[in-house]
């Protein structure tokens, strides 16, 4: 069976850069600049450079639980994130631009709001909560790309007391559609392609989960992330995606810490696109998780009322 995550096709792609890094190590012993020289020094072209400086982050910095739990950013300097090895958000950004200004690589950093946990579905917080950085490779505004070392380097739990490692790919030169599903900037001329027109609008999405990314996952249907509906409602689901081979769909209700057993539903695989319908029968609110081949990919918040 090939299976929908073998081994992803940005993966296939940067395999000899991201091999190359993984055999420089995390060179504990080394500063910014060296350890940038010595990650980027084989590669001639501005994308590969980018790519070592992603991967190394990426595998090799951690994301700080209590950093980010308390909005703390005073160790977000990258010399600071380079001796502690873990860092905010903004720590990820900040180190990742620098390196790649010292391979002579125009990047920026923005700041903006994500949303990781459906239970923060039409909850706009109170300030910005994640950094990430857009990457200028040629003159034209298509060759501005989308990166996220902080997401890709894994994920908090909703307590922001632990931090699980688990690198994903796709988060280097995102595709920009769904980036913007999952990301919202302060500044709007760094949103690089079409998404949310408002936080508020944003924060109405569906939560969009790192294996999406893999998925090449689209805009999906329902498009909004509450659904209060009645019992015995049927909702159909639609998910555009990039037309891999997909064995098994399950559905996931309640908390994170005590998830009912997966549903398994019927569906299809047709023009790009997984559909199925499910009825809901029994009167409750929560979360809705959306699994595809085992792995969290969408999740929704459900109110169903008799």
């Amino acid at each position: 069976m090939a299976g929908l995550y073998s081994l992803p096709a940005q993966q296939k792609k940067y395999h000899t850069v991201d091999s190359r890094v993984q055999q420089a190590g995390a060179m504990a012993d080394k500063n910014l600049a060296l350890i940038a020289a010595t990650i980027t020094g084989s590669f001639t072209n501005k994308e590969d450079k980018a790519r070592a400086i992603f991967y190394w982050i990426a595998n090799n910095i951690a994301l700080d639980p209590k950093g980010i739990k308390t909005n703390d950013q005073k160790n977000s300097d990258p010399v600071k994130v380079i001796e502690l090895r873990k860092a905010t958000s903004l720590g990820f950004s900040l180190l990742f631009q620098e390196m790649c200004s010292q391979a002579n690589i125009r990047c920026l950093s923005v700041d903006g709001y994500v949303k990781d946990f459906p239970e923060a579905i039409n909850d706009i917080p109170d300030e910005m909560n994640h950094s990430w950085n857009v990457v200028q490779l040629g003159q034209s505004p298509e060759e501005w790309y989308y990166v996220d070392a902080a997401k890709a380097s894994g994920y908090l739990d909703k307590k922001f007391s632990m931090f699980t490692k688990k690198f994903t790919s796709g988060y280097f030169f995102a595709d920009k559609i769904l980036f913007n599903l999952d990301h919202y900037p302060d500044n709007k001329a760094w949103q690089l392609e079409d998404g949310a027109s408002s936080l508020k609008e944003f924060y109405a999405l569906p939560v969009i989960a790192a294996n999406a990314y893999d998925l090449g996952l689209q805009k999906p249907k329902p498009a909004t992330g509450f659904l209060r509906i009645k019992t015995n409602t049927t909702i159909s689901f639609s998910i555009p995606y990039n037309g891999s081979q997909v064995d098994t769909v399950t559905l996931v209700t309640g908390q994170e810490k005590k998830l009912n057993k997966p549903i398994p539903v019927n569906f299809k695989t047709t023009d790009y696109t997984i559909s199925f319908n499910y009825t809901f029968k029994t009167e409750a609110e929560f979360p809705l998780r959306i699994f595809i081949d085992g792995k969290q990919v969408l999740s929704y918040l459900l109110e169903v009322n008799e």
